[in-house]
């Protein structure tokens, strides 16, 4: 089994994990349409690489989605490989989280995520082969303090990918979600400046705070995200199926 030439659909493909992951997976051979909302980013994301194809998409827009989907089946065949990655990671206070907060989190790390995998299956069960890995994040696996409706959202990705999985036991498709800890992205970057000014410590202090809550005590770089969704895309992962894999340098 080989991932080459297959048409692959990474969203939040422009930058960060979503970016490490198409690059790997245009590497192995795939074709691989990325979304997110700027062009410019997309574009720019694309660089010259021959496999990798921009397309801008909103998860939060449900006709969006369907939309950009369809025209890049249209393009370049059935969607092979899905990788619903576009998120948002902000923490608040359950007695601060008002209905505009916490629809904002569901509706792009949940809602964005079940319709993804949705229209990507409407091609990809006419295919004889299919690989779905949703990045869910730890706080899919155990609440993370101060972000109820961010480890909500999380478990609900995990929750799909699990009853997925059972939809479609025997099938030439599997279902995974991997949960990363904290990885150096911008996302990072932007969380830096929330807990500084939250908890009244210095950037230096918050970025600490978060590579003490990885298990190893380091940042994870996307490209460790990126290589753990090519395993499960690759030969030898074929029995790996309904699963939530941590990548956070030790055990919850």
């Amino acid at each position: 089994m080989t991932i080459e030439g297959r048409h692959a659909l990474v969203t939040g493909g422009g930058t960060g994990i979503g970016l490490a992951v198409a690059r790997a997976l245009a590497g192995h051979g795939a074709q691989v349409t990325i979304t997110g909302r700027r062009q410019s980013v997309l574009d720019e994301a694309a660089g010259g690489n021959a496999g990798l194809h921009p397309a801008v998409m909103d998860v939060t827009d449900e006709t969006s989605v369907a939309q950009a989907i369809a025209a890049a089946v249209a393009t370049r065949g059935p969607v092979q490989i899905c990788v619903p990655n576009a998120g948002v990671a902000e923490g608040r206070a359950l007695h601060k989280t008002d209905t505009a907060f916490w629809r904002r989190i569901m509706g792009t790390n949940l809602d964005g995520t079940f319709w993804t995998i949705r229209e990507s299956l409407a091609s990809m069960r006419g295919a004889d082969w299919g690989r779905v890995v949703a990045i869910s994040s730890v706080a899919g696996v155990k609440g993370l303090k101060g972000a109820a409706a961010y480890s909500a959202s999380k478990h609900g990705v995990v929750g799909l990918i699990r009853a997925l999985s059972e939809d479609y036991l025997g099938t030439p498709f599997t279902f995974n979600a991997v949960c990363p800890g904290y990885v150096d992205t911008e996302i990072v970057a932007r969380n830096i400046a929330m807990i500084r000014d939250r908890a009244g410590v210095s950037a230096d202090e918050a970025r600490a705070m978060m590579v003490g809550a990885n298990r190893h005590d380091r940042l994870i770089a996307p490209e460790e995200v990126a290589a753990a969704v090519l395993w499960l895309c690759g030969p030898g992962s074929e029995s790996v199926n309904g699963q939530a894999i941590e990548i956070a340098g030790g055990q919850f």
